[in-house]
């Protein structure tokens, strides 16, 4: 049992707004539930904040009970995070804004977010001159709109009294290594097999790369170029550099391409364009011009038929025909 000391209580808060994921939250606060199971004491306590004290509405339709307005006293809290989800440039408004800046004013809490909820702390300037992150699907969307924020894809970032952290269960890790520096490795490994995860992920440990876990490390080479393509959407890198960079023949790169996507490395690499477009085209209020520039296309009739041939519409109709989509995230179309 550990002593008496170090029984103070962490206190959480989780700041909600309409149509934020349910999973990122409930796996931060089941991995302290059992955190206070497995101590025997309770040593991380939570509360759920909603802008009104009423009840809020997840992305799946559930509604969640609040515990706390705006106007409670939040000094006696560790952290807070602002949770988020779908539709997150709609969620923002003055009074959240001005709570989120009162709390940076008025506490010397950590600020954070999970999921979505770090393009609200960006709305409201909190995350100037720190790292952040946010889940990989709104990557393009928190760097689109906020192009001076310095935007990392780990799964969660602490820095300068901020905290984000990804979607999914990353929250799970993290709080997991919240409870390895708060108490111990053995309490942490303890919580992960619990949860019947196969480790405890840390900070320094990116997002899925797309393909890395299905293609293995068998092929270095093909998920490293992929990586060059994704990071290269807008200045366009061509096929003998990245086969270069990657220390095989552009035939080689072809092969590998075929062999494993059954595709060629050029239109791969378009269809990586096409896809961050879409999602550039459902998240943010960017012109179809500025879209197609910053997904590497020449002019906006070339970005526009290359858009109808893989998707079946042209940009403009699919954001139209899309405007009021509830669905969360976008599942690309790897065709």
């Amino acid at each position: 049992m550990e002593s008496n000391h170090l029984r103070k209580i962490h206190n959480y808060g989780f700041v909600l707004v309409e149509d934020f994921s349910l999973l990122p939250m409930t796996s931060a606060i089941e991995a302290m539930r059992m955190a206070n199971q497995l101590l025997g004491f309770t040593a991380y306590s939570w509360s759920i904040i909603t802008q009104n004290g009423e009840s809020i509405k997840a992305s799946d339709g559930l509604r969640i009970h609040a515990d706390l307005d705006f106007s409670a006293d939040f000094s006696q809290f560790n952290t807070i995070f602002v949770c988020a989800g779908i539709n997150v440039d709609k969620r923002s408004n003055s009074v959240l804004l001005r709570f989120l800046r009162q709390l940076e004013q008025e506490t010397e809490l950590v600020i954070g977010s999970l999921c979505t909820g770090s393009y609200l702390l960006a709305q409201a300037g909190l995350l100037q001159n720190t790292r952040c992150t946010i889940s990989w699907d709104h990557m393009e969307m928190l760097c689109e709109t906020f192009p001076s924020l310095n935007v990392e894809s780990s799964i969660f970032i602490e820095e300068n009294q901020r905290l984000t952290c990804a979607g999914g269960t990353a929250p799970l890790d993290l709080i997991m290594n919240i409870v390895y520096k708060d108490f111990s490795r053995d309490i942490s490994n303890q919580i992960s097999e619990v949860f019947l995860t196969e480790r405890m992920r840390g900070e320094g440990e990116k997002q899925k790369i797309p393909l890395k876990a299905s293609l293995g490390n068998s092929h270095e080479a093909l998920i490293d170029a992929i990586g060059i393509m994704e990071e290269n959407t807008e200045e366009l890198v061509d096929l003998n550099s990245i086969a270069e960079y990657v220390n095989i023949s552009r035939r080689q790169l072809e092969r590998l391409f075929k062999k494993n996507l059954q595709d060629s490395p050029s239109r791969y690499y378009l269809k990586i364009r096409l896809n961050k477009a879409r999602r550039l085209l459902m998240q943010t209020n960017m012109s179809i011009t500025d879209i197609s520039i910053s997904c590497g296309f020449s002019s906006t009739t070339l970005f526009s038929n290359s858009y109808r041939g893989f998707f079946g519409f042209p940009p403009g109709v699919d954001r139209r025909n899309n405007k009021n989509n509830k669905i969360e995230g976008f599942n690309s179309m790897w065709s």
